[in-house]
């Protein structure tokens, strides 16, 4: 059976102008896709969580280039892309006292369906709630491809 939990890296930015500039560069100089992102900030320093399509190469370039990367497993749920689609997830999650620590979204090529990706305190818990709900759980390899 295939993991159903997704490869995150993290990588701490420091909040001054072209820290995002460079991480693009040094993937892109890599030739690592991005396939979901999210930025999360205070006044001092940032936290990009990435998604890219060879994690281990991401991070190898990354630590080389001087950044500081960390990896984490998360939880990718394809949803319907149209009104309610998050609420159908996120009524799951709740009625099963899930606690949700982030997510953010991205919608597919097709545009017919979005993924949520979400970090959650019981990934294997929430993996076996939302298919039994009937959601389906996105491996690392569907994700990369979308």
């Amino acid at each position: 059976m295939a993991e159903m939990k997704v490869e995150q890296i993290a990588v701490f930015l420091e909040n001054k102008s072209g820290r995002l500039a460079e991480i693009a560069d040094v993937l892109a100089a890599n030739n690592i896709n991005i396939r979901a992102l999210a930025v999360a900030d205070t006044a001092d320093f940032g936290i990009l969580r990435l998604i890219v399509n060879d994690t281990a190469r991401a991070v190898q370039a990354l630590r080389t280039a001087g950044f500081t990367v960390t990896k984490a497993s998360v939880v990718a749920v394809e949803v319907a892309d149209r009104p309610g689609g998050l609420a159908e997830v996120l009524k799951v999650v709740s009625g099963a006292w899930l606690n949700v620590e982030y997510m953010y979204a991205f919608v597919e090529k097709s545009g017919q369906n979005a993924a949520i990706i979400f970090r959650f305190d019981e990934p294997n818990k929430a993996i076996s709630i939302l298919q039994q709900a009937g959601f389906k759980i996105l491996t690392n390899e569907e994700v990369c491809r979308l």
